[in-house]
């Protein structure tokens, strides 16, 4: 008895141990503006309803991410054409509902934001339409994974690029590909998509969006460090990835985020 009371307390001492707390000194930085400007003119809509968030960087274990309010936002289109995004509250969200997309226009962003001045100018890309979807049950090393192929058709004699988002409304997982026709050139080829945990019944929302080349190499850079299946300890740490945004005001504060304009082809998909 007196054996089984000795070995309980160091069983209870040992799982004592396992729960110190390591506090980690981490270096801290002045906030920056996060702009998330990806104006989408989806097909079969008038493109009028738009949105763009602004928040600002936080430290590493803050639990929420602080929105930039009180800017002042526009963006404007070649002809000067002017549309207002107005802030929703002190949410950060500033939404206008008369913008109007127009095909292979150059829309200039403008930002305001305590009393720094941030631009960016883009093009808005066309896309073609998503052809069909096709389900594969036994893919993956295990044979058991869900493999969705989705297709669609590359104009010839056009250098193109796509962004394809795959979006599980269960569980709201977004992962994001992207895509160029260096060597599919007019072809009927396909975006792919796995994930262990899809299964049967799982909604899906997948959308093909038409980007600048500009915006792909952004995206791929982006996409390549923070792949899920890198985590190699001994490879170099990611840099700051910029994108097309600038501080014209003060260069060196300059913003994270990107200013994208893109046709956008949606379709539903409910995983069999």
């Amino acid at each position: 008895m007196k054996k089984l009371f000795y070995i309980g307390i160091l069983i209870a001492m040992a799982l004592t141990s396992c729960q110190d707390v390591i506090d980690v000194d981490l270096q801290t930085a002045e906030p920056r503006l996060v702009i998330d400007a990806s104006l989408s003119w989806k097909k079969g809509t008038n493109g009028s309803s738009q949105s763009i968030r602004l928040t600002l960087t936080a430290p590493y274990f803050a639990d929420n991410v602080p929105p930039a309010t009180g800017a002042t936002v526009s963006v404007t289109d070649s002809n000067n054409t002017s549309f207002n995004f107005l802030e929703q509250g002190e949410s950060g969200v500033y939404t206008n509902a008369n913008f109007i997309p127009v095909i292979d226009e150059t829309y200039t962003l403008n930002i305001n934001y305590k009393n720094e001045t941030y631009t960016a100018t883009e093009t808005l890309v066309p896309v073609v339409p998503i052809d069909f979807v096709e389900q594969k049950n036994d893919g993956g090393f295990s044979g058991e994974d869900i493999e969705i192929k989705v297709y669609y058709t590359d104009p010839a004699d056009i250098e193109n690029f796509y962004l394809f988002e795959f979006l599980v409304v269960e569980r709201n997982t977004l992962s994001l590909e992207v895509y160029d026709d260096e060597f599919t050139d007019g072809n009927q080829i396909f975006a792919f998509y796995t994930d262990e945990d899809l299964k049967a019944g799982d909604e899906l929302i997948i959308k093909n969006s038409g980007i600048s080349e500009r915006t792909y190499n952004f995206l791929n850079i982006l996409l390549q460090q923070t792949d899920d299946n890198s985590g190699d300890p001994f490879e170099t740490q990611p840099a700051t990835v910029r994108g097309n945004c600038i501080n014209t005001s003060n260069p060196k504060n300059y913003p994270l985020g990107y200013f994208r304009v893109t046709e956008t082809d949606e379709i539903t998909y409910i995983v069999q």
